[in-house]
């Protein structure tokens, strides 16, 4: 019984088997892929040289404020859509307040944008690619050798540069400029001896959001006049806007400190410690004398 039962377990376990080399041989499928007109890498690229930028501005200067975000100015930039996202989104992060109508907003923002863009640099040791001469009497050779290549490297950058400044909507004061705030993002794929790619670069790490503040070094000893590379808070600007300012920060114009508001005034430390300040002088002795 129990060499029949094992017989006609493996009986089963063929015909399955049978089966299954059938429906494989006769099934066929097709796999539809397709390429946008810009590739992924590039648009990762762009994308992630902008979110670096924009997070550089500080807005936070304007931090309670009505403002009104003006992209008048932008024109045919590359991703367009993506910047005025990322640029409101950084304004909201920093506390500002957003109109969406001119008339309703206390300040003016405008952008300006100097580069936004991607450009590569190839690299290869090997035999490049090259075309076979063919001759009249019917070669058999083929017409084109493919690239050898030993070691091959792709560095791909993407570049943004973004300034901004503001200024009254009533009297067109200005009251702030940004600076000169760019970076960039990379992509590196590399081959050895026809494996790989191996990436890395920004694209590949953790991308930061904008609105994340990133800390600058700042230059304690900037004078006027005012720099287009340089942020700066205007004198025009009311007074809760100048606090606002972290220290460093250039004052457009030198007739007043920036950190001005009033207060008592800071004074410079004693040069001896209260307790060893010298006792009044009594009688006819000389003050000069007692101070030791």
């Amino acid at each position: 019984m129990h060499a029949r039962s094992l017989r006609c377990n493996s009986n089963r376990l063929a015909m399955a088997m049978v089966l299954l080399v059938v429906c494989t041989a006769g099934g066929c499928g097709t796999t539809r892929t397709s390429n946008t007109a810009r590739t992924a890498t590039e648009q990762l690229l762009i994308s992630d040289a902008v979110d670096r930028t924009v997070q550089q501005i500080n807005f936070k200067v304007l931090a309670g404020e009505n403002v009104f975000f003006d992209t008048a100015q932008m024109g045919d930039v590359v991703d367009k859509g993506y910047l005025i996202s990322c640029m409101r989104q950084h304004l909201l992060a920093s506390g500002c307040v957003m109109k969406d109508k001119r008339e309703d907003a206390t300040y003016i923002i405008e952008p300006r944008v100097g580069v936004i863009g991607t450009d590569n640099h190839d690299l290869m040791f090997g035999i490049p690619a090259f075309s076979v001469p063919q001759l009249a009497t019917g070669s058999v050779l083929p017409s084109s050798v493919p690239e050898i290549a030993f070691a091959k490297r792709r560095d791909q950058m993407g570049v943004a540069k973004i300034a901004v400044f503001a200024y009254r909507r009533e009297t067109g004061e200005p009251v702030w400029q940004s600076g000169m705030a760019m970076n960039k993002s990379t992509a590196n794929d590399i081959w050895l001896f026809g494996a790989g790619p191996f990436q890395k670069g920004t694209i590949y790490d953790e991308t930061r959001f904008a609105g994340i503040e990133k800390k600058k070094d700042e230059d304690a000893n900037a004078k006027a006049p005012v720099e287009v590379e340089a942020e700066a808070v205007f004198a025009s600007a009311p007074p809760q806007i100048q606090h606002r300012a972290p220290s460093g920060v250039v004052q457009a114009s030198a007739e007043l400190p920036l950190d001005q508001g009033g207060g008592p005034p800071v004074l410079p430390p004693p040069a001896r410690p209260i307790a060893e300040a010298p006792k009044p002088a009594e009688g006819g002795e000389d003050p000069a004398t007692t101070a030791g």
